[in-house]
């Protein structure tokens, strides 16, 4: 297996832009895996409830997602309700309901603890480190965390950096993490604490990678009609770890291209509710609005 994510699976219900949908398929490992699958060979592990559609199921293995290590639990799947303003960049949270992932142990098979690419998707970092002690030598680590366990586990979260080779943060959480107000200030504080690799996601503003002395920044992708931004920054990471584990060599070069990519697959995700227009793209989709940006940010 090339890419292995480890994350949430979640039933959203979702209200923005005067609509609102219940029980829509969602959850760092759903967006980041769908993004990811249009790049390299992926499969997921996470856990659902005995309530989950298997219509979402079938959803994934279209896309030749490997749904062996989505282990299905009784009782009902987590869910999240959230609403947007007319700030589409932040919800607010309703209601969340942990369900079965209040449980969650992730259970590898043979085939998975060999993956070499390996993206830890938002979960509990004890489970993270729980991961990264079963998977046999990876040649890539990423990881994405949040502001709740930079709050409540800070020290198990930088005894996983040590391990890591990228992080993915947003700058609120690289803020907090960093004790420091300059986003520059900021990641060099938090590579010090072991990721060799860092990208800074900024929402509507874009994202900025950090790699030894390099930096680079891009814009997001300018879109007339934006319809629900959830899962935005997994589905970021996906195509970025994606595109990644899609390359012969890791260079400065292709995780700038990476950043582009992951860029492309959250300007398709946001323009639908959940996962409707990412689980509905083609190659030449990608290509196009690749070459679109490109053609905006260069000169």
């Amino acid at each position: 297996m090339s890419l292995l994510i480890v994350g949430s699976v979640a039933l959203d219900t979702v209200e923005a832009n005067k609509r609102k949908i219940k029980d829509a398929l969602g959850g760092s490992a759903m967006y980041s895996s769908m993004s990811a699958s249009y790049f390299a060979d992926t499969a997921v592990v996470a856990v659902v409830g005995a309530d989950f559609p298997y219509e979402y199921i079938r959803l994934l293995n279209r896309h030749k997602i490997d749904t062996s290590g989505l282990a299905v639990s009784s009782g009902k799947t987590f869910r999240w309700c959230g609403k947007y303003s007319c700030d589409l960049n932040q919800a607010k949270t309703i209601n969340t309901q942990l369900n079965v992932f209040s449980d969650f142990t992730p259970v590898l098979s043979k085939e998975h603890k060999s993956s070499k690419y390996l993206f830890l998707a938002n979960v509990d970092p004890d489970i993270q480190e729980k991961v990264l002690d079963s998977v046999k030598n990876p040649k890539f680590v990423a990881l994405d965390t949040m502001n709740l366990w930079i709050s409540k586990k800070i020290q198990k979260l930088k005894s996983v950096f040590k391990r890591i080779d990228l992080l993915l943060i947003n700058e609120d959480e690289a803020k907090q993490l960093s004790k420091k107000n300059n986003i520059i200030q900021s990641a060099k504080k938090i590579m010090s604490m072991g990721p060799e690799i860092l990208v800074i996601k900024r929402g509507e503003f874009g994202a900025m990678l950090f790699y030894k002395n390099n930096l680079f920044s891009i814009p997001s992708f300018p879109l007339e009609k934006v319809e629900d931004t959830t899962g935005a920054g997994d589905t970021f990471a996906g195509g970025f770890i994606g595109y990644l584990a899609s390359c012969p060599k890791i260079t400065f070069q292709e995780l700038k291209k990476a950043m582009v990519y992951g860029s492309v697959m959250a300007s398709f995700n946001v323009e639908s509710f959940s996962l409707g227009k990412l689980s509905s793209l083609t190659l030449n989709d990608i290509s196009k609005r690749f070459t679109a940006f490109k053609k905006i940010t260069e000169f």
